[in-house]
């Protein structure tokens, strides 16, 4: 396997860093509330970055995502690309794929997806979806939200259509949200009985690129402040509780994004990554809720401050911990499908 990027990969980065670092300020961030920056948005399209995505693949997506999760930028990216973008261009048809990327590429489109499946949506003979997703990231903003049924098949609900409802739903989230009510509203498939697993370990690999950058930017922010703040006379940062607190969340923040580096590669030369994304996903839910209190603990008293820049990456951290299942879940998950695995043919549950 082979972690370096592209020079299209690398170049994108660049770019996305130099955008993020730019535009999102925490004056910015603070003024968006809970809404997307329309602004950031529109820099974001022009720049290519989110058409891009098709061709430099899951793994240059993940890197573009460390980036916007170092600033905790404001803009449904991730959802867009996770959720949009790569599905499409992996499972849609031919007349799909020319329909909606386009728009999804120029930011015209913004997708979302009500993931994971819990079995609340069925779909009828017709296509037609009933049941609520109780919450859905980036609903505010959405046109499109990928919506798997009870069965696990995949559709694309458009949230103008008739019969779909997204009455707005408050969390501890910086990004808004969304109920998603379906009362027999129109939908079209996408992919066949196996794109909803293929869709669901792209987006934990996605969200676990973004959670790296989250604890990457967190972490930077703690040691910033610990190496300039003072006690007795020296820096907090040579108190070795501190550096040892730090180092931990250096090394913790390194797993996350090496397991979401492996699953992306993976995935993106077609290799089986099941296991992969689970354990990516394990990863930035457990290590990252550690290491976003690690970064607000290391501030002091400064880090219980709601408006402090950190607070974001804590309550980012947070969220991605128990996006698309928490720690717990996943190790079920990821246990049962290896006993699966390692069960003689014929031996199955």
């Amino acid at each position: 396997m082979d972690f370096h990027p592209t020079d299209e990969q690398a170049e994108a980065a660049g770019l996305a860093a130099r955008i993020f670092r730019d535009l999102a300020t925490h004056e910015r961030l603070a003024a968006a509330g809970t809404g997307s920056d329309a602004e950031l948005w529109k820099a974001l399209t022009a720049a290519g970055l989110t058409a891009a995505v098709e061709e430099i693949g899951l793994l240059g997506l993940v890197l573009l995502l460390e980036e916007q999760g170092r600033t905790t930028a404001q803009v449904p990216y991730a959802a867009t690309c996770a959720y949009g973008i790569l599905p499409v261009a992996a499972h849609g048809s031919t007349e799909q794929r020319a329909r909606l990327l386009p728009a999804l590429g120029s930011g015209g489109a913004i997708a979302t997806g009500a993931f994971p499946a819990r079995g609340r949506i069925t779909a009828s003979p017709d296509g037609r979806l009933t049941g609520t997703a109780p919450v859905v990231p980036w609903l505010r903003d959405a046109t499109h939200v990928l919506v798997p049924d009870a069965d696990r098949a995949l559709w694309l609900v458009r949230t103008d259509a008739s019969g779909v409802g997204t009455p707005e739903v408050e969390t501890t989230a910086p990004w808004s949200a969304g109920r998603l009510v379906l009362a027999g509203a129109e939908a079209e498939r996408l992919g066949d009985g196996r794109a909803y697993e293929a869709v669901l370990a792209t987006a934990r690999t996605a969200f676990a690129g973004l959670q790296a950058g989250v604890c990457a930017g967190s972490l930077a922010r703690a040691v910033e402040y610990t190496s300039t703040r003072e006690q007795f006379g020296r820096p907090l940062s040579t108190n070795q509780g501190v550096m040892l607190r730090a180092a931990d969340a250096h090394m913790d923040t390194e797993a996350i994004r090496v397991t979401a580096y492996e699953a992306a590669w993976r995935i993106d030369e077609g290799l089986p990554a099941r296991e992969h994304a689970l354990t990516a996903a394990w990863w930035a839910s457990e290590a990252g809720k550690r290491v976003v209190h690690a970064g607000q603990h290391l501030h002091g008293g400064t880090g219980a401050d709601l408006d402090h820049p950190v607070h974001r990456h804590f309550l980012w951290g947070r969220q991605l911990d128990a996006y698309l299942g928490c720690g717990s879940e996943l190790l079920a998950e990821l246990g049962a499908l290896l006993s699966d695995h390692a069960a003689p043919e014929g031996d199955h549950a």
